[in-house]
């Protein structure tokens, strides 16, 4: 795709923050596409994010919320009743809500659940990103991370969760110690190629990876620049949306060692200055959701 530098456009002057936009099609379809790109080893650039607790606001309000940073976009997924959050996020170094761990399975497995990890990104204080699979429980401090797989398992109870989850961190995953992190799934990107783990993730269902929808994702370069892209959707004939295949490779494409899919559809929306870069595809415009990342710089 051909990448066209709008700085200019939406008043974006700061040292280590850039906003690209491109009208070239995606898959043969119509498209219109932004990223976002941020140094994070540049002291001047501030990463974080903000929830709220079971309520929902628009990123425009959660603009105003935290005096006006530069770049404000959706993350996770979350339940449209409860509105609570249903992927892990940190705040200054603090789980502020946690990954839906298990799923009720069906047929002669009713009374057991399916335990599952899902995909991430976080910052830590040294400025590096990774992005992992993570099970992250309010018992715990820290997330655990799985870096080269992510691992599920069925059990029946907390309990038992917790001790196959013991088991499991002892034969490969970690302490997450991160000060920024936020949640989605599924991974797209690993080691600078395209691994979609939506089936090990427990994500969308039969061949939804391959939909066309609006889109919101988020990875890293191997120097270290954070990549925010999205992509609009539903608005035929000017803006088909984009597969989890083709968003994949779009992140590839602009150097990204590792990147997850974030809430999309109805919820992609990324703010640069308070201005909106694609079209929200709902008729009443921003979605409110419970959690977004920040971006800002002095």
């Amino acid at each position: 795709m051909n990448w066209v530098n709008v700085d200019s456009v939406y008043n974006l002057h700061k040292n280590g923050l850039h906003l690209f936009k491109s009208d070239d099609s995606i898959g043969g379809m119509p498209s219109i596409a932004f990223y976002f790109i941020a140094d994070i080893g540049n002291r001047s650039v501030t990463i974080s994010t903000d929830t709220t607790l079971f309520r929902r606001i628009t990123p425009s309000d959660y603009y105003d919320k935290n005096n006006n940073p530069i770049a404000v976009v959706n993350g996770t997924f979350f339940n449209l009743t409860t509105s609570q959050n249903l992927d892990v996020v940190i705040k200054n170094g603090k789980m502020v809500a946690y990954n839906m761990n298990k799923l009720p399975l069906k047929g002669k497995d009713t009374l057991l659940f399916r335990y599952t990890t899902r995909a991430a990104i976080g910052i830590n204080k040294k400025r590096k990103a990774d992005a992992a699979w993570i099970y992250s429980d309010s018992a715990f401090r820290h997330p655990i991370a799985y870096q080269t797989s992510p691992p599920s398992w069925k059990g029946n109870g907390d309990e038992y969760t917790r001790n196959k989850f013991d088991a499991h961190s002892q034969s490969g995953g970690t302490k997450w110690k991160m000060k920024t992190a936020i949640g989605g799934g599924p991974m797209l990107v690993q080691n600078g190629e395209r691994r979609i783990t939506n089936d090990e993730e427990q994500m969308f269902p039969g061949k939804a990876v391959d939909d066309r929808h609006p889109r919101t994702a988020i990875g890293y370069t191997r120097d270290q620049k954070l990549i925010i892209l999205v992509v609009e959707g539903r608005n035929k004939g000017v803006a088909e949306g984009a597969s989890l295949i083709h968003l994949a490779n779009i992140l590839i494409s602009l150097g990204c060692v590792e990147a997850l899919n974030l809430d999309g559809g109805g919820s992609s929306c990324l703010l640069v200055n308070g201005k909106e870069t694609i079209k929200p595809s709902d008729k009443e415009g921003q979605r409110a959701v419970p959690a977004v990342l920040l971006v800002n710089s002095q």
